[in-house]
């Protein structure tokens, strides 16, 4: 994959080859940012071109253009200033908590900021640089490598339970069970607005078009993958909502995504839009409020708090809940107090 943010100039250092591509025989005349969207995964054309115009991207040894027609038997390499990454996963002895484990699998409780599994400007302090170290020879799904272990996956600044297995049969025995979309998984999580009542939230979501780091929801199937969260009320504190949200599907920021979706992003997530105020009063006292709220939780709100899954060996439903942590319980106070503290639109009793 190639990343805008390692592009430079290709005269200013020594470039290392991280795809060789020697193009079929029978290919035809086709433009080359066009025939490596196919060849490099999840690179966008734009990405591709932003490459190509960084010299990062050499035919038969030479500089390339975007407007240039691959040809059969033309050797195609892309170049970037530092050397392949190493795929090997190396042990970390790095603290995790452990909610449950057996033969089969472990439940992990993930701190929120932990990285779950290596990758760009990732390579360290991961969860399964952790499970490395401490578990030998956790398995690997096809396709899956540089990832033992893991089924699912939640984002760095999620907090809550992990399920990895420890074998190859409970990784396929479990891995099915996702795909099934059998898991009973529930989140936790404080939105902006205030959500009237319980609802679910469904549509095609994939990468946006104007930020790839950045999941958006699509009446098109072309453009992205069903998903379904249902979600329900548990609190209401004036501009904002304490929610359950249950996935029905897993994909990538789902929840996140479909939240922001609906107009109720959630609170605190930067990459949403939740980082800022998005109700209530105009009152200094207010903003200031709110600043402090940001401050003891610098991260979406959102826990994975329950995981219930059928155990591989026992054949039998198990079921887990991780407690809040104490950014979200901080937070959750705070809004409780002010909610207790003031009535609406009224900015003389803040914290």
């Amino acid at each position: 994959m190639i990343d805008e943010t390692a592009i430079i100039d290709s005269d200013e250092q020594d470039l290392f080859e991280h795809l060789r591509v020697v193009v079929d025989k029978g290919q035809s005349l086709l433009r080359i940012d066009k025939f490596l969207m196919h060849r490099i995964e999840n690179a966008s054309r734009n990405r591709i071109q932003n490459a190509i115009e960084a010299g990062n991207v050499l035919v038969n040894d030479k500089l390339a253009k975007s407007s240039y027609k691959v040809k059969p038997q033309d050797v195609i390499s892309v170049v970037l200033p530092h050397p392949p990454r190493d795929t090997e996963v190396y042990p970390e002895n790095l603290p995790i908590e452990i909610v449950y484990e057996d033969n089969d699998v472990l439940i992990v409780n993930k701190a929120a900021g932990m990285v779950v599994h290596p990758g760009y400007n990732n390579y360290t302090g991961t969860l399964v640089n952790a499970l490395v170290y401490h578990f030998n020879q956790l398995p690997t799904l096809p396709g899956n490598d540089g990832r033992p272990g893991l089924v699912h996956r939640i984002d760095k600044d999620t907090s809550g339970l992990l399920l990895i297995s420890k074998n190859e049969r409970s990784m396929n025995y479990l891995a099915k069970q996702f795909y099934d979309h059998t898991i009973n998984r529930k989140y936790i999580a404080l939105a902006w607005g205030d959500i009237e009542q319980d609802g679910t939230v469904s549509g095609y979501i994939g990468r946006s078009v104007n930020d790839r780091r950045v999941m958006s929801i699509y009446d098109d199937p072309e453009k992205g993958k069903w998903a379904v969260t249902h979600y329900k009320v548990l609190e209401r504190m004036g501009y904002v909502t304490l929610i359950e949200c249950k996935l029905e599907t897993g994909r990538t920021h789902q929840i996140r995504a479909h939240m922001k979706h609906i107009g109720h992003p959630l609170f605190s997530d930067t990459m949403y839009g939740g980082d800022k105020i998005l109700k209530g009063t105009v009152f200094s006292k207010y903003r200031q409020f709110v600043e402090n709220c940001f401050e003891i939780m610098p991260r979406q709100a959102l826990h994975a708090q329950s995981l219930g899954f059928l155990h591989p060996s026992l054949k039998k439903d198990i079921y887990f809940e991780a407690p809040l942590p104490d950014d979200f319980k901080g937070a959750l106070e705070k809004w409780k107090k002010y909610t207790s503290a003031n009535t609406p639109n009224d900015g003389t009793n803040e914290d």
